[in-house]
């Protein structure tokens, strides 16, 4: 009995990731990044529950991993592009053909995510990092950029946005080593990459909090954060 209810537990987690993937498409949609980024959150903490308790009561299916993919195109893929699209869509644009047109360019990033997910499902090479950058990394990276307002007032944001979203499509696609977050134990030797990007991401977390004070510290810090996981795994080129 206890066997038939635990091995639907992964599946039921790799669910609610879906549905919060949902509500953060909706908050997108409203032109809600925060609450977009919170939804996106809670979905990533699903996401990891479903792979523990998958390891854990060893409830491993083609069907959950299948699932998995499902929901993290929804959650990672469509609701960054959908805030990417709402966003652009409050520029103004030379033209009116160009500001029907334009904002569209966002829908890159879910395409790309479903083609990573779909490479990585077949891919045996990452087992222990990544290559590519990973689809949660880069929807915590827009919810966290569109909590910043630098770019309400720049003339050239839409098109700074629209490169960032090619950029990032590239990176989602790429053979670029990126680390994971996987800790097998707590060894500095094994895991120093993974120290040293949490150091530094609490210190920007907690700077940014500072500079912008009584607000949420990563409504305005997460986008860097995300940065920085890039920059460092460039520079460490796989050495993990």
């Amino acid at each position: 009995m206890a066997n038939c209810i635990t091995k639907h537990i992964p599946n039921t987690l790799t669910c609610c990731n879906l549905l919060s993937g949902c509500m953060a498409v909706i908050a997108a949609f409203n032109c809600d990044a925060w609450h977009t980024l919170l939804w996106v959150i809670a979905g990533a903490a699903f996401d990891f529950c479903d792979g523990f308790s998958a390891r854990l009561f060893k409830a491993y299916s083609p069907l959950g991993k299948e699932l998995d993919s499902l929901a993290d195109l929804i959650t990672f893929g469509l609701s960054p592009a959908v805030l990417c699209w709402r966003t652009l869509q409050g520029f103004d644009y030379p033209c009116a053909r160009m500001a029907a047109i334009f904002p569209y360019i966002a829908f890159i990033l879910a395409a790309f995510a479903a083609l990573r997910l779909a490479k990585f499902n077949i891919d045996d090479r990452q087992t222990t990092s990544f290559l590519g950058l990973a689809v949660p990394a880069n929807a915590l990276f827009w919810c966290g950029l569109f909590q910043l307002d630098f770019w309400q007032d720049f003339a050239g944001a839409p098109y700074v946005i629209a490169a960032l979203a090619v950029i990032f499509a590239f990176l989602m696609t790429s053979d670029i080593p990126m680390f994971s977050f996987k800790f097998k134990n707590l060894s500095w030797s094994q895991n120093r990459v993974r120290f040293i990007f949490l150091a530094v991401a609490a210190a920007i977390l907690i700077v940014s909090g500072i500079l912008c004070e009584g607000d949420v510290p990563a409504r305005k810090g997460l986008g860097i954060v995300m940065l920085w996981y890039i920059l460092l795994s460039l520079l460490t080129k796989g050495q993990f």
